[in-house]
């Protein structure tokens, strides 16, 4: 019997606007993501890699198609049973960090607990584990104003992954920073990946940056163009911080 895939897009459309206004972002797209997997999605400006992603977050729903979450049909669940979803399963990576000015890393990292009713006991010391994981374990009490721009990512990494999800999705995490600032960010998502088994979707427009990832994903014209396999991910090359042969990927969560 064959696996079933933890997400797969079976002919997804999505159609935004009606008669001579309509556009369709999302061309019968067919893609199936299995546990453990670290996919990157690229694609020019209008290809349809976004609406595809907003998809798979449950941010958004197609027109037509289906959309399977370990074997459910996300596409039949009421907006209330797919944001408990998002809630379970899903964390968001942003390119623009989207941290709360006026509160502290641990507050920011939080706010994913406290949205699913944890007590203040429980939310802190998740929160301390995120922050740890990221190696932001002394700047807790520090705003976003007191972290470099890198600093900031790993903080919304960290409040991705506090409830410990078994999807990421990254949108451009290494868009607004600079090319060591970005390596570094990579290489947390790839250990990530490869410690905790966290199944990695990053949208990037940045082939340097795709090169961590296993498989490349490519949008054209709202299809998919190619799918392809990436036989050496920079995360196991040697002289790379972090690098290491990779141990068989535990299930989601």
């Amino acid at each position: 019997m064959s696996k079933t895939p933890l997400i797969e897009l079976r002919q997804v459309t999505k159609v935004y606007g009606q008669g001579a206004t309509a556009l369709a972002a999302l061309k019968g797209v067919s893609l199936q993501i299995e546990a453990g997997d670290f996919v990157a999605i690229m694609g020019p400006s209008g290809s349809g890699k976004s609406t595809a992603m907003n998809i798979l977050g449950c941010l958004d729903s197609p027109t037509k198609g289906e959309y399977l979450f370990q074997g459910a049909h996300v596409e039949a669940l009421s907006r209330d049973q797919r944001a408990r979803l998002r809630r379970r399963f899903l964390g968001f990576v942003f390119q623009g960090f989207n941290l709360l000015a006026r509160t502290s890393a641990q507050e920011n990292v939080e706010l994913p607990l406290l949205y699913r009713g944890e007590s203040a006991k429980t939310r802190h010391a998740l929160a301390a584990k995120a922050l740890a994981s990221v190696g932001l374990s002394s700047w807790e009490h520090h705003t976003p104003a007191e972290l470099s721009g890198g600093q900031q990512q790993r903080v919304a990494i960290a409040r991705a992954i506090v409830t410990e999800p078994a999807v990421l999705l990254a949108d451009e995490p290494t868009g607004n920073l600079d090319t060591q600032r970005s390596r570094e960010i990579m290489e947390l998502l790839w250990r990530l990946n490869v410690d905790h088994g966290i199944t990695v979707l990053m949208v990037t427009h940045e082939a340097d940056m795709a090169a961590y990832a296993r498989r490349i994903v490519r949008f054209v014209d709202g299809v998919v163009a190619s799918d392809s396999l990436n036989p050496n991910p920079v995360g196991l090359q040697p002289g790379v911080a972090g690098a290491a042969a990779a141990p068989a990927l535990s299930e989601a969560v």
